[in-house]
């Protein structure tokens, strides 16, 4: 078996910024837009008011003060509170791909590598811009890269259950080197009318390169400016409806309304928070031990980005007391969640200080429910 390596990472991040007053003014605009219109069959109770919302609600709820997204007009519309996207020929690069490949050519330069020295592409997200072609295949395409390409989905854990499939391709000598990229475009999966969930997500696009450290012959073998030993990935998952998107293909043949709530994002959030901490918690404790490891041994924990009192209250199970952003660092506050997307952000921009030897664990949690951890180890 050969020795998987993460030896470069990569970010595309969206040029607007929605804060959360912006957010909470279109919200609002909306509400009473809204109650105006029903304004006779609420009085008659046939019918329930929309709440206002309000910046401290957001900020108590999660710890999110902005995010960031790929458009941002229609989103603050409150006649519409969708992003407006042009659409673009099949000749032409997708949204999600352009995202993708962006993040992809900074984890390439970040690694020292060259696209044909990629072997796989593995697109893994919450939600993909259409059924087929698979995503990755034309990410693969726009970068050059020979060999293989899919497309995967667990949601909220889809960038971890990735690395694991890259790093099992790389161990086994299937692959040399293997690019996952997370395009998050969440902002067209979010329910913006919804005053429990309005204000969770953000868009971004992450990348990470994995490779075998046993690559003879590479040209590129030693130029990562970092390089992650991946000690041992860890996945699992316990089916739960309580975090729930039911777009798909079948809808046109329900003869439903294909803006009915259910289709975008929804959870039962205060469920999700009382099923998952544990979940995650108890995950994260048994892949380490089987490693022979302690929770107290981990230099960091780059944790699923969703809400800032579940990451707290993860870390306080593992190591017995409440931690700052050394231990675990929050991107929330100024992404906001980013789905899949959120770990790799927190381990991009967090791993500065860590020296040779030091240990990490990257961990995401979502739908499904699933879990998935990588252990790492700083050389």
């Amino acid at each position: 078996m050969k020795t998987a390596l993460i030896t470069g990472t990569g970010l595309y991040r969206p040029p607007h910024v929605i804060t959360n007053a912006e957010l909470v003014a279109s919200f609002n605009a909306y509400a009473d837009l809204q109650n105006a219109k029903h304004a006779a069959a609420i009085a008659a109770g046939e019918r329930q008011p929309v709440p206002h919302s309000s910046v401290e609600f957001i900020e108590k709820a999660s710890g999110i003060r902005q995010r960031y997204v790929i458009e941002k007009d229609g989103v603050l519309d409150p006649t519409r509170m969708r992003p407006r996207f042009e659409p673009r020929r099949d000749e032409e690069l997708s949204l999600m791909a352009e995202i993708a490949v962006d993040a992809a050519k900074k984890a390439l330069a970040a690694a020292g590598r060259e696209a044909g020295e990629i072997d796989g592409v593995i697109c893994a997200a919450a939600n993909m811009q259409r059924a087929y072609p698979a995503m990755a295949c034309e990410i693969q395409a726009a970068l050059g890269i020979a060999g293989y390409g899919f497309d995967m989905n667990v949601a909220c854990s889809s960038a971890t259950f990735a690395i694991e499939q890259a790093a099992n391709a790389v161990r086994t000598g299937s692959a040399r080197s293997v690019l996952v990229v997370n395009p998050e475009i969440t902002s067209a999966h979010l329910e913006w009318r919804d005053r429990d969930c309005h204000f969770i997500f953000g868009d971004v696009c992450t990348a990470v390169v994995v490779e075998a450290a046993e690559s003879p012959g590479s040209p590129s073998k030693g130029k990562a400016a970092e390089r992650w030993q991946i000690l041992g990935t860890k996945l699992a998952t316990q089916y739960s409806s309580n975090i729930r998107n039911n777009a798909g293909f079948l809808n046109r043949c329900e003869d439903t309304d294909p803006d009915a709530r259910d289709k975008t994002f929804m959870q039962e959030g205060r469920k999700v928070f009382k099923e998952v901490v544990p979940m995650a918690a108890a995950h994260i404790e048994h892949h380490l031990a089987a490693l022979g490891f302690e929770p107290t041994h981990v230099r960091r924990y780059w944790l699923h980005q969703a809400n800032l009192g579940m990451n707290q209250l993860v870390v306080k199970r593992l190591v017995g007391q409440e931690v700052g952003d050394d231990i675990a660092p929050i991107i929330l506050g100024e992404y906001a969640n980013t789905a899949s997307a959120g770990s790799i952000i927190a381990f991009h921009h967090h791993r500065g200080g860590m020296k040779a030897g030091d240990l990490g664990v990257i961990c995401s949690f979502g739908a499904g429910y699933s879990v998935g951890s990588v252990v790492v180890r700083r050389l």
